[in-house]
């Protein structure tokens, strides 16, 4: 595995985070109002001209030092933190979407965003199509004139299915399509805008913070270019905002037409928490990829049903060695077979922690068909990749010989 690239982030992060003057660690300001001093003032912040805090709802000076390292790290003009994970789904989405439009959704999504697409947004007159990654044909025929995004998960959460993003990436752009990518899983190991997406989106709860600590989300934007797909008459109720904000206008398009109204703002702790978590970010990627492709070679050995790319047999491992060099995050799935069998496991692993979380310092495990999709249909699980017996783990920063012991074990 080629792991170069984390080792230029060790520098970046913690210089960014901590201060050369002062309090080394960055400070937390908790008030949910700032004083403008002038009337002349507070027409410029709301106006968008002067650069200070406008309300807490709008964006707090801890989060906005969070926003720069983030977009900082995708290669972004900028950044908006939010709430939750699903906060920055939705902002991304409903900032840019209208009652009419359309969705294409490729991959098998986080069940919150599938909800999102399919029940959500719907009620609200916002249609989604789903597909499977491979389907690139399909997906190009579903565009027409009432399509404004294609969205897609770096990996399929929980099946596992990379998609073939540069393809993705392709079609959108010769429709002039924007793209969304929801990198939560793959920080730093898939570069989003540097590939050419438009917009990347975390759930920084994750990874990114790694210890169960701070519910966050992040949504990094590039820049706006004179010649741009959102110029085009697809985007035509954007462009008052784009024409008057410049490069930079897709921020303030998520700040207006979202979380102005929509309120999925971050706190200032939680941003100052997740800083912290991105202090050791590169380390805690490098070592937790690496177990995982350690663990999941061993249990496929020893005659588990196990589903990850990094396996020979998976239908995107050639993929998974081209595109995903970096590895493809903290996740694999073992199939129980059945929800007794998937029981047992869990309740014999010692070291698995059972939770709705991914991407913890700590490995965790979670069976899928009876807490998160327990309320989908037959149909939609299939489409998904969710058995009867399959549980979901997250790898963290245990030794993973102790990791497979214990999992050896416990299916035994």
């Amino acid at each position: 595995m080629i792991m170069s690239q984390f080792e230029e982030y060790c520098t970046k992060f913690v210089q960014a985070v901590g201060n050369k003057e002062g309090a080394v660690s960055p400070s937390i300001v908790n008030s949910a109002s700032f004083a403008y001093g002038t009337p002349q003032i507070a027409e410029g912040i709301f106006e968008g001209n002067v650069k200070k805090p406008l309300y807490s709802r709008m964006g707090n000076p801890t989060s906005a030092r969070l926003e720069s390292t983030m977009a900082q790290m995708d290669g972004g003009i900028g950044a908006v933190v939010t709430s939750s994970g699903m906060g920055a789904v939705s902002l991304a989405v409903m900032s840019i979407v209208s009652a009419g439009d359309e969705i294409i959704s490729i991959g098998g999504l986080f069940g919150g965003t599938y909800a999102l697409f399919s029940e959500t947004l719907s009620r609200f007159g916002v249609q989604t199509h789903f597909f499977d990654v491979d389907a690139l044909q399909d997906i190009e025929a579903a565009i027409n004139e009432k399509t404004k995004i294609i969205f897609l998960e770096s990996v399929g959460n929980p099946n596992m299915k990379l998609p073939d993003i540069q393809a993705i990436i392709d079609i959108a752009n010769r429709y002039g399509i924007a793209t969304m990518l929801d990198n939560t899983i793959t920080p730093l190991s898939i570069k989003p805008l540097k590939l050419g997406i438009d917009i990347a989106i975390y759930s920084t709860t994750k990874i990114i913070s790694g210890n169960a600590s701070a519910l966050g989300g992040c949504v990094v934007y590039r820049a706006i270019q004179d010649e741009d797909k959102f110029r085009s008459s697809r985007y035509q109720d954007l462009h008052k905002i784009i024409q008057k904000m410049g490069k930079g206008a897709l921020i303030a398009i998520a700040k207006k037409r979202a979380m102005r109204d929509f309120g999925m703002s971050a706190n200032a702790h939680a941003s100052y928490q997740t800083m912290l978590g991105l202090e050791t970010l590169p380390l805690r990627v490098e070592r937790i990829t690496q177990t995982v492709e350690s663990v999941v070679k061993e249990l496929d050995k020893q005659g588990l049903s196990i589903n990850h790319p990094a396996l020979h047999q998976h239908p995107h491992h050639q993929r998974y060695l081209k595109d995903f060099q970096n590895g493809c995050g903290t996740l694999f799935t073992i199939d129980m077979g059945s929800k007794e069998k998937a029981f047992e496991f869990l309740n014999t692993t010692k070291i698995a922690t059972l939770t709705a979380n991914i991407g913890d310092s700590r490995t965790l495990a979670l069976h899928m068909a009876s807490t998160i999709y327990r309320d989908f249909d037959e149909d939609t699980m299939d489409f998904l990749g969710i058995t009867p017996g399959l549980i979901r783990i997250s790898i963290g920063l245990e030794n993973p010989q102790d990791i497979i012991k214990d999992f050896l074990a416990s299916a035994r």
